[in-house]
């Protein structure tokens, strides 16, 4: 019994040195797995899309992957205060989901600005992209401030899409340039004469080459499908379909294993494309693809760029599988006769003059579709 009253004693003892010590650690170190990091949004919006913001959706789905790993999420911008995005389909998902949480949306109605931030208090720094991050980002001193410091405290720092546009000024303690010899992407010059046409004269560089001037590692995949670029604690993504990837590569370099996640469909449409080009699924099993799993519109409306880049035989055949991905859920005829304008790229006049045939019978003044039949 006294045995017994000793270990009793004992174990008292060091659960009492033990309370004491996690009671004497600093609040940040209290839970070892603990992150925290700093999203960054660009404030330049105004509404009605006078002036370009953040994009909505990268924000929402980079959110819920920290969320989904317990990271603690603050929300800046280069003046503080709410900030506004570009227009977004507040329908999808992912932005309900964000929508209803009351929490996160106090926070970005109330951004914090960047010049009140520490860069201590952070693992880590997001970036949201948007074009509006052309425009604010690279001229806030004290965010490229906070991006170094984070970096040079062995703190990671990500990027997506026009995010990157944040890091073009950032210099180091040796004074070279964050993103220099290091591999890098974002919105890629492509992307942004197919997509990005309505503020692209307003720029002062286009972002793809200002990294490279910068001493960057360019690299980037075909247009809007996923691409992340990691080097070391340095991550970017190419464009908002690789914002998830982007956040998960984000959490790897806390040290974090990243828990398996229901892609969203949309992410997933642009995976299934990036299959296609890469050879690894057949156009057979493409056009086999299930609206419900699959936006059978965003098939087809990435055929219908695509085919405006594409210059050989095997990419006009991948613009025009994906476009038939696409047709019925489309049902427009300007799409129609791209596909009847690619078979004749493609030698199949009978396929042609078949597309075309259908239009006029649902369309019969179509003009551009009897012009075309005529040729043939």
């Amino acid at each position: 019994m006294k045995q017994l009253k000793i270990y009793i004693l004992i174990f008292a003892t060091l659960l009492s040195a033990l309370l004491c010590t996690l009671a004497s650690r600093p609040a940040f170190a209290a839970v070892p797995d603990s992150k925290r990091i700093v999203m960054v949004l660009s404030g330049y919006g105004q509404p009605e899309q006078q002036a370009p913001g953040y994009e909505f959706d990268e924000f929402a789905k980079a959110y819920l992957v920290f969320t989904a790993h317990g990271i603690s999420v603050d929300i800046a911008s280069p003046q503080g205060g709410a900030v506004e995005a570009d227009k977004y389909d507040p329908t999808k998902a992912y932005n309900q989901q964000v929508l209803n949480d009351a929490e996160i949306m106090t926070k970005l109605n109330n951004t914090l600005s960047t010049a009140q931030l520490k860069a201590g208090d952070y693992h880590g720094i997001f970036i949201v992209g948007g074009k509006g991050a052309m425009f604010d980002l690279p001229k806030d001193p004290a965010l490229q401030q906070l991006i170094a410091a984070v970096y040079q405290q062995q703190g990671s720092v990500a990027a997506v899409c026009h995010g990157p546009a944040a890091l073009v000024n950032v210099t180091l303690a040796d004074g070279s340039y964050l993103v220099a010899n290091k591999a890098v992407n974002g919105f890629t010059n492509e992307e942004e004469r197919l997509f990005g046409k309505k503020w692209l004269a307003k720029f002062d560089f286009m972002l793809q080459d200002k990294l490279i001037e910068r001493g960057g590692r360019f690299e980037h995949s075909p247009m809007m499908l996923s691409h992340v670029a990691v080097d070391n604690r340095l991550i970017t993504g190419q464009n908002p379909a690789s914002t998830v990837a982007t956040a998960r590569a984000l959490l790897e370099s806390l040290g974090i294993t990243p828990q398996p996640m229901t892609p969203h469909k949309d992410d997933a449409t642009l995976a299934l494309v990036a299959e296609l080009l890469n050879g690894k699924i057949t156009a057979t099993r493409l056009l086999a693809a299930d609206a419900a799993q699959y936006q059978l519109e965003l098939l087809g409306m990435y055929g219908y760029y695509y085919v405006n880049t594409a210059n050989t035989t095997q990419q006009w055949q991948h613009a025009l599988t994906l476009m038939q991905a696409g047709q019925s859920a489309i049902n427009n005829p300007s799409l129609d006769m791209a596909i009847a304008q690619t078979q004749l790229k493609l030698n199949d006049k009978a396929a042609a003059r078949a597309t075309l045939q259908q239009i006029l019978a649902a369309k019969p003044d179509f003009a551009a579709a009897t012009a075309l039949l005529a040729t043939l």
